[in-house]
This record gives structure tokens, sequence and C-alpha cells, in this order.
């Protein structure tokens, strides 16, 4: 199965692509997908979702994984964030992608082994969990956690263990 995982974001969303075949994971790809803060909101999100596009089309993926948002002390941002997300969401869905969801706390927990990890513990436990691969840049890391935190707990709800 080859997992999408995403890390939305008006300005960045991550993205990364492995391999999941039962317990054993690799890795194919990563990257964000970046829109100009000069250009209106509506243009952004289109943006956003033209990368996505390419990126679905390019590694024809089985399933997607989306960290869940969480809330800022700006309201603005919150909910520029939620407007990218459900452009993420969105292009999976058109991609005939199932998607599913995940708490920042839960992917951090299944990658680090605990829900308050930092960025730097997330991209080191990434790397370490696919030997030979260099994350460049947080949101691309927090991509590949997501996927790898869904074909860890798919594999274990498909075993009964959760």
């Amino acid at each position: 199965m080859l997992i999408l995982g995403l890390d939305p974001g008006l300005a960045a969303t991550g993205w990364g692509v492995i391999r999941s075949e039962g317990n054993r994971i690799g890795h194919l790809g990563h990257g964000t997908v970046r829109t100009p803060a000069s250009a209106p909101l509506a243009e952004r999100l289109a943006s956003l979702y033209d990368g996505l596009m390419q990126v679905i089309a390019q590694h024809g993926c089985d399933a997607a994984a989306v960290e869940e948002v969480f809330v800022n002390a700006n309201p603005q941002s919150t909910l520029k964030l939620g407007q990218a997300r459900g452009v993420v969401m969105l292009a999976a869905a058109k991609a005939g992608l199932p998607v599913s969801e995940y708490a920042t706390r839960l992917v951090k927990k299944a990658i680090v082994g605990v829900g308050n990890a930092d960025k730097a513990q997330v991209q080191a436990m990434v790397e370490r969990l696919l030997p030979g691969v260099k994350v460049v840049g947080s949101d691309a890391a927090d991509a590949l956690a997501v996927a790898i935190a869904h074909a860890n707990l798919a594999s274990s709800a498909r075993r009964g263990l959760l």
C-alpha cells in the first residue's frame, strides 16, 4: 500500500509517500508544496490543490493520512489553516483516496513514544525509521510521520490490536 502523509498549511504543506508492506515501510518521496504569500487567498488555495494533485498523480497513492488542525492563538491564522486543510482533504478525495485523520499528539506518540515531542525529535525518529533518508524541512518530516503512524495504526487495527 502506498500511503500519502500530509501536514496541511497555507504557506507550506508537507507531503511524504511511503510503501507499507505488513510491518515494513519504505520511503518513496517527500517534499513541500509552497504557496506565494503575496497571492490572494483563492489563488494560494488553487495552487495548493494543483501541487497536491501533481504529487498524487506522480506517486499513484492508495490512501491519504492527514494531520488534524490545531487551534492557534490567532483566529485568522486558524481559519486559513482550516481552509488549507480542506483543500488538502479535497485533493485526496478527488483523487479517489480514502482519507484518515490523526491528531498531532497521536502521531507524535506513535512515532516518538510521547505525545508532546518537539519537531526535532519527530524528524530524528522519521529518519531513524526510514534508514538512508535525510528529510529536509519539518513540514515534510511531519507528513512522513503521519504516513508512518497511519501504516502502524492501520496494521494494528487489521490485526485486532486496536
